[in-house]
């Protein structure tokens, strides 16, 4: 039997404890990642004794609750100790029912009879770095091959969320400054001091030129954020920064690329040779809520 449980309501340990033993394993569904990207705005849908676990985040527009995923979770769905067909249809077939949906992604392991839109995203599986690297692109070993004088006039550091605030403040690229970077800004922050999320800086002559946000945990490393100062972007100091985190932990991590959708960020990405994962998604427009929004109203089903 599937349920719907409030935050205030979870079991954190046997949710976490699902979790941990799932095929599907993610950090971006632990508690942690969750109560940091939504604020606590989120609860679950449970089989039987958390036998399988669904996260739920929402916002409310309006005091209505809505499904939607949070800046920086890339991927939620089903969580089970095998992936099952059936079990992720049933999950699917009461959130579809009994919620409002502008956007839920499930993950890369979520199998289903349901058709859906998939989005791009690039794994590296752990091996050794010598074979990982072996299989780079020419192009993206020659991007790593630095000139004598950068080498010479170059160092990476890892900084703290302060020294890397405002060069990130300054070189985010496609965001709204007024209403998207304070969230990605407070996200960061607050996972940089919980000792999930780690700034790796490449400087040049003592100026940092690139930074990248990588999150660590449940066996992942994911990359949360690539920044470039746009004047030094032949200096590659990007693809040396990536390269740089999956040597040192791919030998016992996973490396999530999240994402791929834009064609030249799939470009870089695939460069580094990481395999396809596409991941599935609901989603609904605004059109569309609302005619859901009015027939929960009249049937009562609105949660």
């Amino acid at each position: 039997m599937i349920r719907r449980l409030r935050y205030n309501e979870i079991d954190f340990v046997k949710y976490s404890r699902c979790l941990e033993k799932s095929e599907q394993k993610k950090y971006s569904a632990t508690k942690d990642f969750l109560d940091t990207t939504s604020e606590k705005q989120w609860e679950i849908l449970v089989y039987n004794d958390y036998e399988a676990v669904m996260p739920v985040p929402f916002v409310k527009k309006y005091g209505i609750k809505i499904v939607h995923n949070p800046k920086l979770c890339q991927q939620l769905g089903i969580f089970s100790p095998k992936d099952d067909v059936q079990l992720n249809e049933a999950f699917l077939h009461f959130l579809e029912k009994n919620y409002l949906i502008r956007a839920y992604p499930l993950n890369d392991c979520n199998q289903l009879q349901t058709k859906l839109r998939l989005k791009k995203n690039f794994l590296l599986y752990p091996d050794s770095y010598e074979k990982v690297y072996a299989r780079y692109s020419p192009k993206r070993k020659r991007k790593l091959r630095l000139d004598d004088e950068v080498v010479k006039n170059s160092e990476i550091k890892t900084i703290s969320y302060e020294e890397a605030k405002l060069f990130i403040e300054n070189n985010m690229i496609g965001l709204s400054k007024e209403n998207d970077l304070p969230d990605f800004m407070r996200i960061f922050e607050a996972s940089y001091h919980l000792n999930y999320l780690k700034f790796s800086a490449f400087f040049y002559y003592h100026k940092i030129i690139n930074i990248i946000a990588t999150y660590s945990d449940c066996n992942m490393v994911a990359l949360l954020g690539t920044f470039n100062d746009k004047d030094y972007v032949k200096i590659s100091g990007a693809s040396v920064l990536i390269d740089t985190v999956i040597r040192e932990t791919i030998e016992t991590h996973i490396f999530d690329f999240e994402g791929g959708e834009l064609p030249n960020i799939e470009e870089f990405f695939r460069g580094f040779r990481p395999e396809l994962k596409p991941y599935a998604i609901i989603e609904n427009s605004k059109k569309d809520l609302l005619k859901k929004f009015g027939y929960f109203l009249i049937s009562g089903k609105l949660l």
